[in-house]
């Protein structure tokens, strides 16, 4: 192979040297720039202009490859180096002649370095770029080509928001960072806008690499959520929360929920008020993580400032008019929810009998039908009013912006779960929930005025007696509705009315309609208690949600699943007349309907048994938690991969890897220490919770017979998080060595810092293999795939710890 790439070279050298008289090729083109950071820190530019057809590679290239791109500067005491020069993306290709993978660019490459100016009177740095072309026929020999950057023309482009280059501090172990593989996807800018006098706005603005995304604020469960921590002086308040704009929201099937990201550019927006006019400036913290289709970066945190001395005139949040139509569509949802269950609430004991009530007395009471028919959507309009203005009352009093966080918070999952537990033993018929008797009847006696006053007080009274069925409903729609934030309750609210509000108004103008309504009777109360099967299973869900935060595992995947499918057998037992509760009639027989809802709540509950075992269960995947989160690695009593008895006396800090079964630690020290005891090679395994394609090599690379083998007899496998939320003890956080002078915030943190500087990568997943003396076995991967060519890695590793 190094004869072939030498006999290449020389190839290339004679064909250029013979065609020189004939032709002069220049494919490439240089030009430089530079940007002043800040007082002693500049970005020196190199921008190469390709020729279409040609192709410049990479400053990393394998061995055996063609020549790599490189920079070098000249020494001068005047700055120095910070960390390794930056390049763009590009390509990567299965080259044909160099038969290996190599990574070129096309068009246009950007070339970035970083250094720290000590001396004040430094104003050129000069240097030499070494680079080979090639097109589809031909090679140029190397080529070297001086550079010079001004840094007295520098662009100054403010304090560093430009995550970048990661700031090294001056030590020997850093250094090594040089030629790194550290990817930088999303570069950080700020601006302000001024409002009044004493309103701005501070604007966050994200540029994302191409093929990258940035995730939203609003993320529950899946990647870490993008977030702003500000750092306030006095005479400065939040106005509101930090609004994003529209984004793209999919289904992820990884994390089997809806998640909102950002491609190519984000802005996020804060307004604020300033009270003190001496302060100029507002100092702020992003954390974000980032991944592409086959990696993620752990989450990560930068520095911004905002110069509120250097601000433009903006009228509105014209972005917050981008998200409002975002969330049009979250909206539409939560107005179709309440319209459906505006609809099964009609047919519970508290209104159903009311309809033709209601209807009659406006028909007979009114001289005409025309009048009998007016004051009837008069009546349903005041209903639709008055559970309008109830959303609105919640809007207010949380306010708009505040909704969503309450969602997602613990304490409101917890509350609401002990609410919808409360609602569903009332449904299944041991209370009933009625606000006081003396609100209905001093609503009923203003009732009796008559005209559009008593109208209302009429509807006011529907919604005040008819409480103890409509109100988990309600509960349910502005629980639901406040994850959308925003104006949901209210709309929720609205479609919710304006079903309960329709049958009035068509009964009234089509009377006849009335007689072919069922009479009420015993099946009214059978709705309710099947309502109320179902709003006690619903309730684990809040109550799921509030465990996977705090990370308690008292409601594990089993624990969960044993719950819904007792919940809904019961439910079964019920509807197939073999429960009765406490206001139901004698049953001699049930219907054909009723017997067909029993059959399709039993085949459901038969259909959730397998879940036990470890069943994916995907007809209801974003109900439950997810596969990890489980008692057992296989599911109850599943002895998979050889009976329990093997792993009966694990080690010190080690676990089984669920659904694999594979002994892991996620303590590096006590990982270590005991591959030293028996013997075997450690795999270190770079991951994170929130890792899209750390599942993917997990669930469909791992579980393939003979890479599972490998990685559960002949390594000892550590996963290291570096998305872990774990703080460490009051006054342990050891000091971080990418950002001097600051502490780690989390022991995802130290796996992270440890991944870049020790391997020179900070994207997952990252797979290294290496033997008792912290050395690798082999070259570490990345996302692979491939299971054959993962297999062969491992296998390779493995040999060679052998020798």
């Amino acid at each position: 192979m190094a004869i072939k790439n030498v006999l290449l070279y020389c190839f290339a050298a004679f064909y250029f040297s013979f065609n020189l008289q004939a032709q002069v090729v220049e494919p490439v083109t240089w030009e430089t720039r530079s940007e002043k950071i800040s007082d002693t820190e500049y970005d020196l530019i190199s921008t190469a202009t390709i020729d279409s057809g040609w192709h410049l590679y990479s400053q990393v290239v394998p061995e055996g490859g063609p020549i790599a791109t490189s920079f070098t500067y000249n020494e001068n005491t005047g700055y120095q180096l910070v960390a390794s020069t930056i390049e763009q993306d590009g390509k990567i290709v299965d080259d044909p002649v160099f038969e290996m993978k190599i990574k070129f660019f096309e068009n246009k490459a950007e070339f970035r370095q970083r250094i720290k100016v000590l001396n004040s009177e430094l104003s050129l740095v000069e240097g030499e770029v070494e680079f080979m072309v090639c097109d589809d026929e031909k090679c140029l020999p190397p080529t070297y080509i001086d550079i010079k950057f001004d840094l007295k023309k520098a662009k100054t482009v403010g304090k560093s928001t430009d995550n970048s280059v990661i700031d090294i501090p001056e030590t020997n172990t850093l250094n090594t960072l040089q030629d790194s593989k550290i990817i930088n996807p999303v570069k950080w800018s700020t601006s302000v806008e001024k409002l009044t006098a004493t309103d701005y706005v501070l604007v966050s603005t994200a540029t994302i690499q191409k093929n990258w995304k940035l995730y939203s604020q609003n993320v529950e469960e899946g990647p870490i959520p993008t977030s702003f921590d500000y750092t306030l002086k006095d005479g400065v308040i939040l106005d509101g929360e930090t609004r994003e704009e529209k984004g793209n929201v999919v289904m992820d099937k990884v994390f089997e929920a809806e998640i909102k990201f950002f491609k190519n550019t984000a802005q996020f927006r804060q307004k604020i008020k300033v009270a003190n006019t001496d302060i100029t400036s507002v100092k702020a913290e992003v954390g974000f993580m980032a991944c592409n289709d086959t990696k993620c970066t752990p989450p990560s945190y930068f520095d911004l400032e905002f110069d509120l001395t250097n601000t433009v005139k903006s009228e509105d949040l014209t972005s917050a008019n981008e998200e409002d139509k975002g969330d049009s569509r979250g909206l539409w949802l939560i107005f179709i929810l309440g319209l459906g269950a505006g609809f099964v609430a009609i047919f519970t004991p508290c209104v159903f009998p009311l309809i033709p009530m209601t209807v009659s007395f406006f028909t007979k009471q009114s001289k005409t039908k025309a009048e009998g028919i007016r004051n009837a959507v008069v009546y349903g309009l005041f209903i639709i009013l008055i559970y309008v203005l109830l959303g609105t009352l919640v809007v207010a009093i949380f306010g708009a912006s505040s909704l969503n966080a309450l969602a997602t918070n613990v304490w409101f999952n917890l509350i609401f779960f002990f609410i919808l537990v409360i609602f569903a033993i009332s449904f299944l018929g041991a209370f009933e929930i009625m606000l006081p008797n003396s609100w209905a009847n001093k609503i009923d006696a203003k009732a009796d005025k008559g005209g559009y006053i008593g109208i209302f007080f009429m509807a006011l009274a529907l919604a005040i007696v008819s409480f103890s069925c409509t109100g988990p409903f309600v509960g349910s729609i502005i629980g639901a509705s406040s994850a959308e934030g925003g104006l949901g309750p209210i709309v929720g609210m609205l479609g919710f009315s304006m079903a309960i509000a329709l049958p009035f108004g068509l009964f009234a103008a089509f009377p006849g309609w009335l007689n072919s309504l069922p009479k009420s009777g015993g099946w009214l109360n059978t709705v309710k208690v099947v309502l109320g099967f179902l709003e006690l299973a619903f309730a684990f869900k809040f109550l799921s949600q509030a465990d996977l935060v705090l990370q308690l595992h008292f409601l594990e995947r089993e624990v969960f699943l044993a719950i819904w499918i007792a919940i809904f057998g019961a439910l079964s037992l019920y509807l197939l007349g073999k429960i009765q509760l406490p206001h139901d009639s004698p049953l001699k027989h049930i219907s054909v309907g009723r017997l067909m809802l029993g059959l399709l709540t039993l085949s459901f509950t038969v259909y959730m048994i397998p879940g036990l075992w470890g069943a994916p269960l995907n007809l209801i995947s974003a109900f439950p938690p997810p596969l990890d989160y489980s008692e057992s690695p296989y599911g109850v009593g599943n002895s998979k991969g050889g009976g329990a008895s093997s792993h009966i006396d694990l080690p010190e800090g080690a676990h089984l890897l669920a659904p694999h079964d594979i002994v892991a630690f996620n303590d590096y020290d006590l990982g270590l220490a005991y591959a030293k005891k028996i013997g075997k090679p450690v795999m270190l395994d770079f991951t994170g919770w929130a890792c899209v394609n750390c599942r993917k090599m997990e669930q469909q690379v791992w579980v393939k017979p003979d890479v599972l083998s490998k990685l559960k007899n002949d390594v000892v496998l550590i996963s290291l998080y570096v998305d872990e939320q774990i703080d460490f003890l009051e006054g342990e956080a050891p000091d971080s060595k990418l950002r001097p002078g600051k502490k780690l915030r989390n022991k995802g943190q130290k796996w992270s810092e440890m991944q870049t500087i020790r391997y020179k990568s900070n994207t997952q997943p990252y797979y290294v293999l290496m033997d008792h003396n912290e050395e690798n076995l082999n070259e570490p991967v990345a996302y692979t795939p491939d299971a054959k060519e993962y297999y062969n890695w491992l296998k390779q590793g493995v040999a060679n710890f052998k020798k």
